[in-house]
């Protein structure tokens, strides 16, 4: 079955302190642009809604606009930036580095969870 959707009308928006997800869901694949504002960071902005102490999505993304910096749980340190594709494993911070609003196309599997409050 050929799925197709399109950005402008995504089947959800997400948002959070310093930034918001639009998100159109397909069969196995969850595409997301993310939009983060200068002083956006994961730890501070996403934490307290995913109740987990790092992010725990894998990323397969695509930088739009901006620059992100990475940081996996043993310290491994990235940045990525305007025109550059990465993986990122779970178990990472992020956050927006410069005072450009950065934005990142995700082509994860996972994001149904991502930034969406834990049901009690």
């Amino acid at each position: 079955m050929i799925e197709v959707k399109s950005i402008d009308k995504p089947d959800e928006r997400r948002d959070f302190p310093r930034g918001h997800l639009e998100i159109c869901h397909l069969s196995g694949l969850d595409f997301c642009c993310s939009t983060f504002e200068p002083g956006w960071r994961w730890s501070e902005s996403v934490k307290p809604i995913a109740g987990t102490d790092l992010c725990q999505v894998q990323h397969n993304g695509f930088v739009a606009a901006g620059r992100m910096r990475l940081r996996m749980e043993d310290g491994t340190e990235s940045e990525v930036g305007v025109g550059e594709v990465f993986v990122c494993p779970p178990g990472h911070d992020s956050w927006v580095v410069g005072d450009e609003q950065t934005v990142v196309y995700d082509f994860a599997g996972g994001m149904t969870e991502y930034a969406k409050a834990k049901e009690s």
